[in-house]
């Protein structure tokens, strides 16, 4: 229940009515979140939530047309809940292995995404020339989006991993200790 809040979180933070520095979002959180927790057979349900609020975002919003680069960002979406499900199998968060995975898997998001999003602009777009010097641009364009890209990704991915690793904790502290074992 908890990846299918933390995806609708995400889709809701994106929306124009919840302001927010750019790029600063738990999207990639939640979708490797999702992707560690979620359902497999509804991994389609982030993907698509998603997809849409770029739909609603660039028509609506931005009034941007649809073009092919969006495809790149589907592809990136799916990328990531792919990555997450890396993350299913041996990742209880109670050690530092655990917390390196989940933040190597945080950071790998954040530049596969500044890798691929800014090639699409540079690929899709006629505001950079068509050659290495353009995609150069392109990238450094880019690099004050990064910065918040990579904060949020690394801090939303904490909370979402966090907060359940912390309630498991909580209530295993609650619990009464075996007296009779120690005697």
């Amino acid at each position: 229940m908890l990846a299918y809040l933390f995806v609708i979180f995400a889709f809701l933070a994106r929306m124009p009515f919840s302001p927010h520095p750019w790029n600063f979002t738990p999207v990639a959180a939640a979708l490797l979140y999702f992707g560690a927790r979620g359902s497999r057979r509804q991994l389609w349900i982030p993907f698509a939530l998603l997809a849409a609020s770029d739909i609603i975002l660039d028509k609506f919003v931005y009034a941007y047309p649809f073009s092919w680069d969006h495809f790149i960002t589907w592809a990136w979406y799916a990328a990531i809940l792919w990555l997450g499900t890396n993350l299913r199998e041996n990742t209880t968060l109670q050690s530092t292995k655990d917390w390196l995975r989940v933040g190597g898997a945080a950071l790998a998001s954040s530049l596969s995404f500044f890798i691929v999003s800014n090639f699409g602009v540079w690929a899709a777009w006629p505001t950079y020339p068509k050659t290495l010097a353009g995609l150069m641009t392109c990238y450094a364009a880019g690099i004050p989006f990064f910065r918040h890209t990579l904060e949020g990704d690394l801090l939303f991915t904490a909370v979402m991993f966090g907060l359940p690793a912390l309630a498991v904790l909580v209530a295993r502290s609650g619990k009464p200790r075996d007296t009779a074992a120690a005697a």
